[in-house]
This record gives C-alpha cells, structure tokens and sequence, in this order.
C-alpha cells in the first residue's frame, strides 16, 4: 500500500494515499467537526464545518472532500478556522426552527452539539425562519424541514444506498429544500418505510411517528388487556439509550421496564420468529421437492416487501407467503391465546417492540388482518420504547433481570439471530436441513454471515444441492434482483432485509452520534450480541423449541396445513413506483 507522510496540527501522520484529510485528522487522533459528512452514505463538502487551513493554500478547504498529500502541513483549530465555523453554525441556526427543548433529538442533534462546542451566539444574525408544512401522513415517518439543514444526508442513503430515491433537493440556492416530487407527501411516494433516512438525519427534521400516547392510554385504561413484545435484536441496542456499550445484551432488563411500565403480558418474540421458520423451511421445501417457484426470498421485512410490491412486482410469486414474527405473532395472540385463556380478543392491545419503522406501516395492512380487527395495534420502535422507560423514571441500568410471562416465553438460538443480516437464512437453514436430512446435525452456516454486501453459499443436504445468497440495503437487493433475472445467478433460497446489516441496524434503533457512525464498526457489535446469545441456547435450531411443538399440537398440527395458512401466511399487493 502506497503511503504519504504530513503533519496535522504540527504531528507527524503517515497514512495511505488515496486518504481524505478527515481521515488523515483521525488517523492522528484529531477529530474534524462535520455536518453533512456520514461515512459511506455522504461525503459533498456542503456545510462548510469541517474547514482547516493548509499552509500554501489560499482561503480554507474542506477536509471532508480533499485529499492529503504528501508534505501537507495541515492546521484544524487556528483563530481563523475557528471563526470559520462558529460563523457558519450561527448561519445554520438563522434559518433553523429554534424549538430545542420540545425537539425529539434534544441532546442527540449534531447541530446542538457544534453549537455548545463553538459558544454560538444563535441570535447573531437576523432570524429568517422559513416555515414549511410538517408532513406526517405517513403512517411512520414525520418530515419537518423547518428543522432541516440541507446536508442531503437522508437524499444520498435514500438514492445511494436503498435505490429508492423517494426524496431530493427541491428548487436551487436560498430556496433549497428536501422534498419528494412536486413538493407532494412522502405517503404519496413508493417510499417503503426503511426508517434509514431517520438514523442518516443529524438534527431533528426526520422522525419515526409516535404511537407512544397510544400506549400510555391502553395502559390507564382498565378495560384493556394490554400485551408486549419484542423483537429479537432489541436486546442488543436498547441499552444504548441507557448509556450503555454498544453490543449489551439487555434482554432482562428490558423485560423488567417494559413489566413496570404496568403491562398486564410481555412476551418473546423469537417465539414466532421461531415459528416463522417452520413455517417458511417447510415452504422451502416444499418448492424444492414439488419444482415450484424458486428462488424462494424471505419475507419477515416489511420494508423489503413493500421495495418488491413497488419496483419488482414480477418477483412477488417468489416470496415466501410467510408472516413476519411481528404479524404471526399479533395473529396468534388474538385466537390461540385468546381462546386458551378466555380474553376477548377486541379488548387485547397488542403492542411489539421493533426496530424498524416499516413495521409501523406492516400493522395498517388489510391483508395481514385475520379478523376484522387488527392482530397488531401498535409497534414502537426501540427508540420510543427508551423514552417511555425515561419517563418513567425507571433506573434502567439498576433493574434486575427478569424473564418473559409463559407461555411464549421461551425460543431457540434460531430466533435470536434474526435481528442480523444471514440470520433468517441460517435459522431456515438449520430447520429445513433437518426436514431433508433428520440426521443432519450442523446449526452453523457461517458462510452466509458477515459484513459482505451479497453473500453466497453452497450446501449439499441429502443428496440437494442448495444454493443461497444473503443481502441487506435495497440497492444490494436490486443488484441481486436483476443478476436473478438476467440468469446469471441461481439460487434456491435468498434473504433480504432493507436495513443495511439487516435489524440491529434497523431505521427505528436508538440514534448513533457521527463519532460512532463514522468511526465505530456498531453494526458489528450489536450483532455479536445475538450471535453470542445464541451460541450459549441450549436450543439452537427452531424446530427443537418447545413452545413451537406446543402451539402446533394445540392449534394447527403442523407446519402448512389449513388453519396455519389462515392465520400465519398472507399475500402481496403491486403498488407501482409512481
């Protein structure tokens, strides 16, 4: 690797060629204040925080965009420099809707941050707030560009990262703004729900919307039987909004608080993740054994769903007609479990705990409703779930571990690893292995885990060949779509999820500062959690949980029949991409 050699701030620091001054700065333990800069999503110069001087240079660059070179004398923190910034932070906060206190990013917004760094005047120049309608028609994210600084943070992850390219710059100049086409809602876009706009955002101008009243109101009222979930990688990031390292496994903790919160159940969600692979390996199976559609893809991410239904409807025969946990689970709690323990189904308010703001959409769809009511009432993300304990003042960090309320209270390794990106696809794995083969005794496939952005793998099971591919972030998906399409690759099973990283990185987890999203491997660390907590299950492979085996001898028999179609599967709908 070639290297060059500079100084920064006097210090010497030799880095490889090809490297940004930001970088060269972090490489010398010197950290450049940014804005617009998001490490493989931005990187356009645009808001003019991370300016230094370089000795020979006239004027100030850009360290975000600029390349070191050898011999550079660079200076991060002269007089100058510092006015540079502070000056262009009080022209950001000129047009910026002031309202810190009542924000929902109070004390986690970049802008604030620079602002208490730099002992801003915010009323140095004349204010000239524009005011723009908030739009928050969606049934899950809230768009208030009074709030926004024009760092295009959200416009490059939506076109860049997840191919959607549902928002982007509106007019030019002064008059810049963020918006979808023709200035029209976010609902009337084939926007799909990710919620990666939301996590990108620095400031307070995206934001899941909030069913959190709506809670609190089941919980006062006595009528209400109100019932919890939660997903399977919630226990890896929740305790981030505690202050805690990220990667901690909270799972008791967490079902202490949310038991305090004054819930009448609180349940485990990998149940009916576990559930969903019986479901979903014997489909594979099926497909493969009968020569029916194949390549079969996941579908427990609603996002990834809603991407298929608006840009490849071609594809909708290919995915598994499997529920999502979320969607089987609200299902099940509202005829099995309403029936087994005499609870009128209408009276239940049934909440999960996500990490993802698709879910908030996958609730309000008609073709996941198996009654007339709806199975799930509401989904919180992580994120709403922490402000709730918050307020509470509930010592998250002091509470003792605490189990989930039977009978769903018990789940297999296989469950757990859903929150990762491969996770689906090896808990299928394990399951559908085993259908094929009942000697087979391997529960690792690591070959479809990993940081890669399309994983591929081979395996040889009773005499089947099955070949699988694995990929998150939707503009991998495409990829992968079209290379299907094309006849260049072949598979008989593929997973996707939205979420770059899959849901330990999901558009509803607590919000990372830029030193963490520019510097820290979290993705990494939240999923280790799960992988560890599955290496030390006693059960590992889905079929082998026993309150699985108990529902099916209760309830639908086994995996595919009549009465679990009913309730634990469901079709897709084309929506166009207009």
């Amino acid at each position: 690797m070639d290297m060059i050699n500079l100084t920064i701030n006097g210090i010497p620091v030799s880095v490889p060629k090809g490297y940004t001054i930001l970088q060269a700065a972090k490489a010398a333990k010197i950290e450049i204040p940014t804005l617009c800069y998001l490490k493989e999503i931005n990187c356009i110069g645009s808001c003019r925080v991370c300016m230094v001087e370089v000795k020979g240079r006239r004027g100030l660059t850009a360290a975000c965009v600029i390349p070191a070179e050898d011999g550079m004398e660079v200076l991060t923190n002269t007089p100058k420099v510092r006015a540079s910034r502070k000056t262009t932070i009080e022209l950001l906060l000129s047009t910026h809707h002031k309202k810190c206190l009542s924000c929902i990013r109070n004390n986690h917004c970049e802008l604030q941050k620079l602002a208490m760094e730099y002992n801003v005047d915010e009323d140095r120049f004349p204010s000239e707030e524009p005011v723009y309608e908030i739009d928050d028609q969606s049934p899950y994210i809230v768009r208030d560009n009074n709030k926004c600084v024009n760092c295009m943070r959200c416009v490059s992850v939506c076109k860049n990262v997840q191919s959607v390219s549902v928002i982007g710059p509106i007019r030019r100049g002064y008059k810049v703004h963020v918006g979808s086409p023709f200035d029209r809602s976010l609902n009337d876009s084939p926007c799909v729900g990710c919620g990666q706009c939301i996590v990108s955002c620095p400031v307070g101008a995206l934001y899941e919307k909030s069913n959190v009243d709506e809670v609190w109101e089941a919980l006062a009222d006595p009528d209400k039987y109100v019932v919890f979930y939660t997903a399977p990688s919630i226990r890896a990031t929740l305790g981030e909004s505690f202050d805690m390292p990220i990667g901690t496994n909270v799972e008791g903790k967490m079902v202490s608080a949310i038991r305090r919160l004054g819930v009448d159940k609180i349940f485990n969600m990998d149940f009916t993740a576990d559930l969903t692979i019986l479901e979903e390996a014997n489909e594979l199976v099926q497909r493969i054994t009968n020569h029916e559609t194949l390549p079969m893809f996941t579908s427990c991410c609603p996002g990834w769903v809603k991407f298929a239904e608006h840009y490849y409807p071609e594809m909708l025969p290919h995915l598994s007609s499997c529920k999502s946990p979320q969607a089987m689970f609200g299902a099940i709690l509202k005829s099995y479990y309403a029936e087994k323990y005499n609870i009128d189904p209408e009276k239940m308010f049934v909440v999960s705990v996500i990490p993802c703001t698709g879910k908030k959409f996958e609730v309000t769809r008609q073709e996941l409703r198996s009654k007339e009511f709806d199975d799930v009432d509401v989904a919180l993300t992580t994120r709403e779930l922490a402000r709730m304990i918050k307020s509470t003042g509930i010592d998250f960090a002091d509470l003792e571990d605490e189990d989930y309320d039977a009978p769903f209270n018990k789940a297999t390794g296989g469950g757990a690893i859903f929150g990762a990106t491969g996770g689906v696809l090896e808990a299928a794995l394990r399951t559908a292995a085993r259908m094929l083969d009942g000697d087979f005794k391997a529960v690792e496939f690591k070959e479809v885990r990993g940081p890669e952005q399309i994983r591929e793998a081979k395996y040889e099971v009773a005499g089947v060949e099955v070949k699988v591919a694995v990929t998150s972030g939707l503009g991998n998906a495409r990829k992968l779509i079209e290379k299907i399409k094309s006849g260049e690759a072949d598979y008989q099973m593929v997973e996707v999820m939205a979420c770059p990283g899959g849901c330990i990185n999901g558009g509803g987890q607590p919000i990372r500062s830029d030193k963490v999203s520019n510097y820290v491997d979290y993705k990494a660390l939240r999923s280790k959690a799960l992988y560890n907590y599955d290496e030390n299950c006693a059960l590992r492979s889905s079929d082998e949980s026993p309150v699985v085996k108990m529902i099916y001898e209760d309830y639908f028999e086994k995996p595919g029949t009549h009465k679990a179609h009913e309730l634990l599967h469901t079709t897709y709908l084309p929506r166009g991409n207009h």
